[in-house]
This record gives C-alpha cells, structure tokens and sequence, in this order.
C-alpha cells in the first residue's frame, strides 16, 4: 500500500468505520484483524466476504450470535508445552477456557441447523470435552489444585491434615499450660517459614528450647519452633515436598495431554477468530442497517439513500448518487456547510468498506465497483512547518494523484483549484479534471467555480450536481440534486442576515452580466425543479392512496366472496340434511298409510287408527319445524341470571343494544336506547353476559408473564447480615421458582464463610432446590454458590 493511498484511507476515515467494528468484536485477537482490514482488488474475494457477513446477519437473525468468551491465544503455550514445558495453572485454565468456547460454537451450529457459507469454519472446530474437563476437575483455581486430581495428592493432603493436627496439639498444650503462659506474647499458634510456632516474649526465648524461626521487627516477640513439636513440623514439612513434587506431576501431565492436542487447538482457535471477524461484520451491519451491495468491475457506482456510517442515523440525511453510469465525472456545487464534502466521503468510504467485506448504509439496488485504489484530496492541508499554503499543500497532493490515477482508480478532489486566482484555480481545475478522465478514472469534485459548472454543462460525461438549500431558514437540507448546478446564494443569505438593501443592489451592479445572466437562469431551473418536485410528491401521494384504496377494496371483496361461498356451502349441507329427512319422513308416512289402510279393510278398531293418524301428523310437523328452524336465528344460551338495573340488553326486535333503566311492577322493561327510551316486555329482550372467566385466565397470564419478566437468574448478598441474606434469599427463590428457572447464581463473597454456610443451610431446607454446589473457575469460586431448582 502506498503513502499516498494510506493517507487516502484516513482522510475518508476508514479508520473510525474500522474501530466500530472492532468494538462488535469480542476476542482481542478479533479486534486486531479488524483494526488490520484493508480494502481488496479482487472482485470474487469480496463478493466471498460480502456473503459471508449476509450469512452471519442471517444467522444472527435466526440464531442469535454465538459467544466467543474465553477466545484467547494460547498457541505459544501449547508450543512450549509440546518442546517438553510445564505449563502453569494460569495457561492450562485459559486453555480450558478456549476449549468451552470451542465446545459452545460447535453447539450453536449443530442446534437448528442452518446451511450457510460460514459451514466450512464451523466444521473444522474440534471440541474436546475430555481435556477441557480434566483440567478443570483438577485445578480450581490459579492457586489451587483439587484433591481429587489424583489419589496421591488426595492422600498427601490427607496425611497433611493428620499432621497437622498433631503439631497443633503439641503446641495447644504449651500456650494452655500455666507454667508457660506468662513467657508466651499470646497465647496463640502461628506459622514462619512453613513450620508451625508460638510467640514468645524476648526476656524468656531461653525458658522454652527450641528453633528460633523468627524475631519481631521491635525485637520484643521471638518465634520459637518448641523442641517437641520439630519432629512432628519436620514431618509435615516432608509432606509439604511431596505435595509440591506431586503437583508438579500433575501439571506436567496435564501439559503434556495438551500438547497432544496442539494442531487441532490451534486450527479451532484460528477458525473462532475468523469467525468472530465475521460476525463482528454482521453486528456492525445490524447497527447501521447495512445491506449487502452488487459488487460490479465495469466502474459504476450507484448508491441509494446511501448513509454516511459515522453520521447519527437520527440527523444523517441519505443521498441517491451514481457514478460511471451515463458520465463519469460529476461536478458537485453548492453553499459551504451544505454537504458536497460529506457527499464525497460517503462515495469514497462506502466503495471502501464494500471492498472490505463490509455491508454498506444505503438502501437495496445499491452497487459497488472494485478500485485498485481511492485516492482522495479533502480537507485543509495547510502546513506552517512545511512553509506550504492551502493551494500548495492540495497541489502537492493532486500531483501525487495524478501520478497514480489509471482506469481503475476512483479519484475525490475537494474544492478543486481553491485557494488562489479564481481565473487561473478554475482553468487548472478543468485541465485537472480532463486529465484524470483520459486515464480511465472515475471523478467526483466539489467546487465554487461557475467556469466549472459551465464546463459541465458543456462537456459530455461530466454532469453537474449539486446541495440542496434552503434559503428562507438559511440551511441545508444536504440533499443531492444530480442534473443541477448549485448556487452560491451569497445575496440571498447576506440579505436574510440584514445586510442594508442599496449595498446588496450595489454589488448585484458590480457583478459581470453574463454571471448575473447565469445565476438567473439557475434561479429559474431551481423554480422549476422544485415545482416539479412537489407536483411528483403529490402524485406520489395519489399514488399510494389509489394503492391503498385498492387493496383495501381487493381484501374486503375478498372477504365478501369467501363469506358468501362459506354461507352457500353451509346452506346447500342443510337444505340436504332436510331433503334427507324429509325423504326419510314421506317414506315413513307412505309405508305407515299403506299399513292403516290394511287395518281398515281387516279391523274396524276406529281408536288404534286414529291413534295412528295423530302419530303421522306429528312426524310431519316435525319436519316442517325443522325446516321453518333452519331459515331463522341460531338459538341462543339461555341467560345464567336475571336482569338487572343497570344490564345491558339486545331488543330482539331492532336488533340493537339499550340499558335497563327500571322494572317496571308488571315484568316490563323501560330501556335506554340511544337518544330514545322505550318499554319492552321480558320475551322481546336478551341479556348480554360479560365473561368474567375469559378475563380471569387474561389475568393469570398477564400476571405469570409479569412475574417471568421480574425473575433473576443472580442475587447478590454481599454486604447483608445472616438475617437480611436470609430473607433476601427465599424470596428470590420463590420468584425464581414462580418464573421457571432452572439454575440461579448467589453472590456470597469468601470472607469468613459464615454467609456462605447460611446461605447453603437455607438451600439444604429449601424443598424446591434440587442440588446446588460452590462455583468454578470462571463463575466466582468459593464466592458463590450456583443452585439448581426442581
């Protein structure tokens, strides 16, 4: 990478786009390559990485982002423990820690599987539970090693406590013993050195024999190592040596299964941070509401309400620019403070990130070529050290450029030509300029000059644009016009600041005609634009209303047509379900007349028949009510309780809702109906029931959710009396049980060990805690005890 390009690079300020997303990095290492990210030239590269940071945006969306804690380098430790190294318990638990992290992200892509392009990475991690529990079940901490690491140290420490006990004993008898409490500074046993002794008072070290292990800074107190207790000391000590030796063993073992596992640690630890870069991308995409841009080589550009990424996205105005399309070079004019400056950086920064495999701030439909280089000319560069002036510091520069600009450069010139003689700084701005162009670059300039703005009106491939402003509040609004030549608006804002009248018109006289011509054909092409550009918001609005009728009228057609078919079809299921009946009825009735006039020719029983007779009838009107039923009103529940005053109720009748005013001595009803009150009797109203049971199972959910949304899965004791912890502690058990959970965590720091031991008393009567156990390395140690609930 050249000087000149890497000073391109900064003044588009690549570099803050770059610390943002190492900040969506987790990993240091992570952080590092995304601070290291420079643009590539390779078209296929880029469209690689742009599918990757759109697979981690996707994942992300589906999956949420996996963690990437406990990803640290632990390659020059594995190497040294390969060339035969004992590692310290401080490396061996940071490779513990890689390994979790590994573990995790393999987990993450197995669970609801989702093929992506990231699958190559996922595939070559390498979980290894075996070591990764090992070393914890055998260190606890960077100072300490678990008993259980082996059944030597477990029986070491076991003798040791023995031991122990011992040398204690023997001393506890001298500092009880009254004959030699008045030699004794305290009655109190102590440690120098290892080996266990007692205080004892300068004037009689002679009273008790024994090994002087050390003196007190006043020289008042000597600690002795009494003659009965060296032997036992010595034991002790002897285990001590043991302890060490054995531990050493262990962590030499335990190195030496590490290195076994080098390569593929290593080749894991790679693919994490790759990972962590990607999806460091697609977390700083998600922010910004990044897109995945059509990466093209023909050297277009085309943005859509393209964002600059280091604006606020509250404030930040987008802008729809294209360049390389149908000219290659584009004129920018406009008012200071107005944006050409921002317009720039955003065409340079935003062809730099996409070239970084970065998801670019525009709107889909964007796209970006790839450039061997962006080489930028912006800002002041005046340099009193270098005795160089404005013009000269951006001169120096623009030769530069000029020397490296080719058919694959995008060159960004600001305030071309400024800083000296307008006549001279707008003819070098053009020469400039078609220079550039005969090389094959792609240009994009801001400028004051008119000479310029002629030029490109003139000119074919180079296009005007220019700011929008607003000069009745005398701002921006950082709009790009394409097609249109800025103003300079120098009158119109002069005059909006109070500038006397007679000296705006002096100075309108002094300025050349054909300017003066100019600028009012521009005023008159800014009238127009913008009376265009309102009458196209207007039938924008048209538009989307007609749109919007539309579909509302398509969905309620729709919705008719579904209904009537749903009626029809329920109709056609009843009126066969009375065809059938009836059908089955007249057969009935057929067979039982042919039956009775049997009767009649053999039997002159005149009751049996007309007995036969009503039951024909009545199988008759039964059909006929069936179907009379079915044309009319579904039966409604009969009402659980009586009408009261104040009920609402439906007037049968109407159709309509009324309240119930009064009740009346005959049963009658006087109602309220809307602006009309009425009488009613019982049979020509209904009641309408609300549903208190539906409300109540409202409640109980709303009520559960609340509870969820309150329920923590940590409580933090620290600094609580036994009583307060206490009662601090069944209430959080309760809600936590209340809200589901299947772990909780409780802080109870080290210290003496009394919280802690209340707290585990409380969890051991506690019936809806299952287990529970002290933490880890990693979740506290002996400062918290993690609790699982049943």
């Amino acid at each position: 990478m050249t000087e000149l390009y890497e000073k391109s690079l900064n003044k588009l300020e690549l570099n803050l786009v770059l610390e943002k997303l190492a900040e969506c990095a987790t990993s240091q290492d992570a952080k590092d390559r995304c601070m290291r990210l420079t643009p590539l030239a390779d078209a296929e590269e880029i469209r690689l990485l742009m599918q990757q940071t759109s697979a981690a945006v996707k994942l992300i969306t589906l999956k949420g982002t996996p963690s990437f804690h406990g990803l640290k380098d632990v390659g020059p430790s594995l190497e040294r423990a390969d060339r035969g190294g004992c590692l310290t318990t401080r490396e061996l638990l940071r490779i513990a820690e890689l390994l979790k992290c590994i573990r995790g992200a393999k987990a993450y892509y197995n669970g609801d599987y989702t093929q992506s392009i990231l699958d190559v990475y996922f595939q070559e991690l390498s979980p290894n539970r075996y070591l990764e529990e090992k070393i914890n079940h055998s260190i606890l901490s960077e100072e300490e090693i678990a008993d259980a690491a082996s059944s030597e140290l477990a029986d070491i420490r076991r003798h040791m406590r023995v031991q122990s006990a011992k040398v204690k004993e023997s001393l506890q008898k001298i500092i009880s013993s009254p004959s030699y409490s008045k030699y004794l500074r305290d009655p109190i046993i102590t440690l120098r050195g290892d080996r266990y002794v007692v205080p004892v008072k300068s004037e009689y070290k002679s009273e008790i024999p024994g090994l002087v292990h050390d003196v007190s800074s006043t020289g008042s107190t000597f600690f002795i190592e009494p003659m009965s207790a060296v032997n036992a000391n010595n034991a002790l000590r002897e285990l001590l040596i043991r302890e060490k030796k054995e531990i050493e063993r262990i962590l030499a073992e335990l190195s030496a299964e590490a290195a076994g596992f080098r390569e593929t640690i290593c080749t894991s630890f790679e693919m994490l941070v790759n990972l962590d870069v990607i999806f460091a991308k697609a977390r700083l995409s998600l922010r910004m509401d990044g897109m995945e841009p059509e990466i093209r080589e023909n050297g277009t550009v085309e943005l859509n309400r393209a964002r600059h990424p280091l604006i606020d996205r509250k404030l930040v105005v987008p802008i729809t620019v294209r360049l390389g399309t149908d000219f290659d070079t584009l004129i920018i004019t406009g008012p200071n403070t107005g944006g050409k400056t921002v317009t720039l950086k955003t065409i340079g920064l935003l062809t730099l990130m996409a070239e970084c495999g970065l998801h670019i701030p525009a709107d889909h439909g964007s796209a970006i070529s790839v450039f061997r280089h962006v080489l930028a000319d912006i800002g002041d560069e005046q340099s009193i050290e270098q005795s160089l002036s404005t013009f000269s510091a951006h001169m120096k520069n623009i030769v530069q450029i000029i020397a490296d600009c080719d058919d694959e450069t995008l060159v960004l010139f600001d305030e071309l030509g400024a800083g000296t003689d307008p006549a001279e700084g707008a003819a070098l701005a053009m020469a400039l300029i078609e220079f550039c162009r005969k090389c094959g670059s792609k240009v994009a300039a801001t400028t004051h000059y008119a000479e310029l703005k002629l030029f490109a009106m003139r000119t074919k491939g180079v296009m005007n644009a220019s700011c929008e402003f607003d000069v009745e509040t005398l701002r921006p609004t950082y709009r790009l016009l394409i097609g249109i030549p800025g103003k300079s608006n120098a009158f119109a804002i002069s005059k909006r600041l109070g500038l006397e009248d007679h000296i705006i018109d002096h100075a309108k006289s002094l300025v050349n005609e054909n300017d003066r011509n100019f600028e009012d054909v521009l005023n008159q092409l800014e009238e127009q634009r913008q009376q265009m550009e309102t009458a196209k918001l207007e039938a924008q609005r048209l538009k989307l209303e007609t749109e919007q009728m539309k579909q509302k009228s398509q969905a309620y057609y729709d919705e008719i047509k579904a209904e009537r078919e749903k009626a029809m079809r329920a109709a056609r299921a009843e009126a066969q379900a009375i065809v059938d009946q009836a059908r089955r009825t007249s057969n009935e009735v057929a067979e039982e007349l042919k039956q009775l006039r049997k009767q009649l020719r053999d039997t002159a029983d005149a009751q049996g028949i007309n007995a036969k007779q009503a039951e024909l009838r009545r199988k008759l009107n039964e059909v006929e009510e069936g179907f009379s039923g079915s044309q009319g009103q579904p039966e409604r529940p009969k009402p659980t309780r009586e009408i009261k005053v104040g009920d609402t109720v439906e007037l049968l009748r109407f159709g309509t809702r009324a309240t119930v005013l009064q009740i009346n001595k005959d049963g009658s009803y006087q109602l309220q109906a809307g602006i009309m009150r009425v009488s009613a009797q019982p049979d020509e109203v209904y009641l309408i029931e609300e549903k208190p049971q539906q409300a109540k199972k409202i409640i109980e959910r709303v009520q559960k959710e609340f509870r969820a949304a309150g329920a923590s899965t940590e409580l933090d004791l620290r600094g609580m009396t036994v009583g307060e912890a206490i009662s601090t502690l069944s209430i959080f058990l309760d809600n936590a049980m209340m809200a589901n959970l299947a772990s909780v965590r409780i802080i109870h720091g080290k210290g003496t060990g009394v919280l802690r031991k209340a707290v585990q008393d409380e969890l051991k009567r506690n019936r809806a805690v299952k287990r529970y156990r002290l933490g880890v390395y990693g979740e506290g140690e002996d400062g918290v005890t993690i609790a699982e609930l049943s």
